[in-house]
């Protein structure tokens, strides 16, 4: 097994493999976390594989969800009990097998608004939630907690008084959504799978009715190749029905919805509280989840049918989000407490309902024509169910034994040893100069991978220094961004990479010129295009404020319209 690394020079070598002429045995198209868990999930059976994306691993659904890995208590509500006992085994192997260095507990407060029916109706959902995390070989956290008014407050102090009777704690976990995405297709490049991202899929290969690979674009460069596969995967999410279009003559398997989903981020100290919380809406929950040094505050559920390609948050969802919010709060948050945004699509199964947020979270895999298959709709947590569907589908197809899915037992890179790793975290300070906070930050978000980043700062001291404009990270982890984690531009490294985009006072406009300076070399920009690629950063980042503060979807929309793209900024 090679060790993963997704530098520029392994993506070229992955174009020069992709475009040979070789048949491929599976070729995933969108490296979402749905793509780069089939690529694995392939590529561990034994299979060839390539996976291609047209822009950064992530960069779509994948990077902008609420960050949690769960079993949905709402669908208990709705009865779906298989999909919550799925998806809460799915968390405890996430927790305890595949990503410990990724994927952690975290406490949350359900508030009690009524003295008795409320408790006991809440009270047995949360133990059937327990019963079916037990059931399925998937707790990994501690079991729900009832807690009086007193405690409650203690427990998160910053709720008004006068709105709850009490509350009940319960456990789910948290994700960085878009690092535990790049791990996927970093580990399955471990496990031989080609990776190429910036690679568009323009055109399907047919032999007949058959799909026989896809045509291909580098955005780097422009060039056009064919990619020869005997079973194509299009796992492109909100962009299923796009891909599904390419295949001239032919009907699609299904129609995915698109529906926007909001966050607000605020700093920590904006709101007193041990815990995360979920809180009823009139239409669905609002979650108030810890994260580092702030919180993150969401969702919406809304219909979207605007660009799939960066969706706007308007200032309409921004205050939804805060008058809900508000509702539970002593001290109201306003908008001068906003610290970040971000806005992403769910890609939902379409059926015939009021609202998107009564579509549903399950999946699909479908067989168009032979040789193609499309898995869509879903939930985060459910990935890996999901691709190894998808891959099942593909090995009915081809001709010869295909293993069954392993990936159960598959840890993801940096999770062999993370618990030993963070029993020695202060021997790793000594030894390196750095923190213990430092080396846990670094142990949250490279797991025993942390030596390939105290390496770089082993050959180059300065880099063991903070970043300019983001304190919070490491001048090496922008670095590492580029050489070791696939990034290709600013965007990919302060958005993706690293949450410099959400998580700083300026939304990273700083520190977009110092990281600029320091991935040049790898990247082998020149000055004119660090600086380009810093100003196409900050005009995005100028749209965005913009867009949120007008009344609706089409206005934020256009606001975002016509400005450069970042991730093109530069031709590199």
């Amino acid at each position: 097994m090679n060790t993963g690394v997704i530098s520029p020079q392994a993506r070229e070598k992955a174009l020069a493999a992709l475009s040979s002429g070789d048949e491929l045995d599976v070729l995933v198209v969108g490296a979402g976390v749905v793509g780069a868990g089939s690529a694995l999930d392939a590529a561990t059976r034994g299979l060839s594989v390539g996976l291609v994306e047209a822009r950064d691993f992530a960069s779509g659904t994948s990077s902008r969800s609420s960050k949690l890995i769960h079993g949905g208590l709402r669908y208990l509500e709705m009865l779906d009990f298989s999909l919550v006992r799925e998806a809460l085994r799915e968390r405890g192997l996430l927790i305890q097998k595949l990503a410990p260095h990724l994927v952690r507990p975290v406490p949350f407060l359900y508030p009690l608004q009524k003295r008795a029916w409320e408790r006991l109706y809440m009270g047995a959902g949360l133990a059937l939630y327990d019963i079916l995390a037990l059931s399925g070989n998937g707790a990994g956290v501690p079991m729900h907690r009832h807690l009086s008014r007193v405690e409650a407050l203690k427990a998160f102090p910053s709720l008004r008084p006068e709105t709850l009777v009490g509350a009940i704690r319960y456990y789910d976990a948290q994700v960085d959504d878009a690092r535990h995405t790049m791990f996927l297709v970093r580990t399955a490049m471990a496990h031989g799978a080609h990776v190429a991202s910036r690679t568009e899929v323009i055109g399907f290969l047919r032999d007949g009715r058959r799909v026989v690979g896809v045509r291909a674009r580098d955005l780097a460069t422009g060039a056009e190749f064919e990619i020869r596969a005997r079973t194509v995967i299009n796992a492109t999410g909100v962009w299923t029905g796009d891909s599904q279009a390419m295949l001239a003559g032919e009907r699609g398997e299904f129609t995915v919805t698109a529906s926007k989903g909001i966050h607000l981020v605020v700093p920590r100290d904006r709101i007193a509280g041990h815990t995360g919380m979920i809180l009823r809406t009139a239409s669905s929950v609002l979650f108030v989840i810890p994260w580092d040094q702030h919180w993150i505050i969401g969702t919406t559920d809304t219909k979207w049918d605007l660009d799939k390609a960066d969706p706007a948050a308007s200032g309409k969802d921004v205050d939804y989000l805060l008058d809900e919010v508000n509702k539970a709060l002593a001290t109201p948050l306003t908008r001068d407490d906003v610290q970040g945004v971000y806005a992403g699509l769910r890609p939902l199964l379409s059926a015939e309902a009021a609202s998107t947020a009564k579509l549903s979270r399950e999946h699909a895999v479908g067989n168009p024509v032979p040789g193609l298959i499309v898995v869509a709709g879903g939930k985060y947590t459910t990935y890996r169910v999901m691709a190894k569907d998808a891959v099942d589908a593909a090995a009915r197809d081809m001709s010869t034994r295909v293993p069954p899915s392993c990936t159960d037992q598959v840890p993801l890179l940096g999770a062999d040893g993370y618990r030993a790793a963070w029993n020695r975290r202060s021997a790793l300070a000594r030894s390196s100069g750095l923190t213990v906070n430092r080396i846990e930050h670094l142990l949250h978000r490279y797991g025993t991978l942390i030596d390939e980043v105290l390496s770089l700062i082993g050959d180059d001291p300065s880099l063991g220094l903070p970043l300019d404009g983001a304190p919070d990270h490491l001048r090496a982890e922008i670095v590492y961004a580029v050489t070791h984690e696939g990034a290709r531009h600013l965007e990919d490294v302060l958005t993706r990479r690293t949450r410099v985009a959400f998580e700083t006072p300026d939304r990273g406009v700083t520190a977009a010129h110092a990281a600029a300076v320091l991935i040049a070399p790898a990247l082998g920009w020149s000055e004119a295009d660090a600086k380009r690629e810093a100003a196409a950063y900050e005009s995005h980042v100028i749209a965005e404020l913009s867009a949120q503060t007008q009344p609706d979807d089409t206005t934020a929309d256009a606001t975002l319209r016509g400005v450069p793209t970042v991730t093109l900024a530069s031709a590199s």
